[in-house]
């Protein structure tokens, strides 16, 4: 079987402002989360329309809500949903082997990348991957877009929801070039079956709808 090559992804130089803040407003609501509003705002001010207005539809939908809403509603669809998991190997491997397999070899890139993850992080979370491509634009490009049919079930099942943070989603696709043919098809075929459910072979890693919520970190 001829292997396949890898796509050739095309960074511009609003890709790392608009990944870091994605990247914000993808972590948990804590504490500094409100703080963090107004800087994303003025950063959607320098994005492209299609990536800068669903940001804005979020921001200011978080800045009309309680706080402690805002992380409760976080709570109900990211850690109690897997259909809304924001773990992206999930989407490709369920919990099974491979999975473990995944997510070695993005610490790998990471630690390439002069990145060190904490013990209670997962480098597959959708807020790291995004700040490490804020850093590493072209390594964090290929990252995204390998896991494209994965984040696209994500849009779509959090479209469906009606959750808020669906329009950070959208903002996120339109970083990422259109799918591929094959791609639409891994996107339909997740949604008509599921991440695989072997549920062994994942050790130190727990299953993605019990793990806390990381800590976005760089390189330390």
């Amino acid at each position: 079987m001829k292997k396949k090559t890898p796509r050739t992804v095309r960074t511009e130089p609003w890709h790392p402002l608009a990944w870091q803040a994605l990247s914000l407003l993808l972590g948990y609501p804590d504490e500094q989360f409100e703080e963090r509003l107004p800087l994303v705002a003025r950063v959607a001010g320098t994005l492209p329309d299609p990536v800068a207005r669903p940001l804005l539809r979020f921001t200011a939908h978080a800045e009309h809500t309680a706080p402690a809403d805002l992380a409760a509603a976080y709570v109900a669809t990211f850690d109690h949903r897997k259909r809304c998991c924001l773990y992206l190997t999930y989407y490709a491997h369920g919990d099974t082997r491979r999975r473990g397999l995944a997510l070695l070899r993005l610490k790998q890139t990471y630690a390439e990348a002069g990145w060190r993850l904490c013990d209670d992080e997962l480098p597959d979370h959708l807020a790291v991957v995004l700040e490490f491509a804020a850093t590493e634009p072209a390594a964090g490009a290929r990252l995204l877009t390998e896991h494209r049919a994965g984040l696209e079930l994500l849009r779509l099942a959090l479209d469906d929801d009606g959750s808020p943070w669906a329009p950070v989603l959208d903002s996120v696709s339109a970083t990422l070039p259109a799918l591929a043919g094959d791609e639409r098809e891994a996107v339909m075929r997740l949604a008509a079956q599921g991440p695989p459910e072997e549920q062994v072979g994942l050790d130190p890693y727990a299953s993605p709808v019990f793990l806390p919520d990381p800590v976005v970190g760089g390189p330390r």
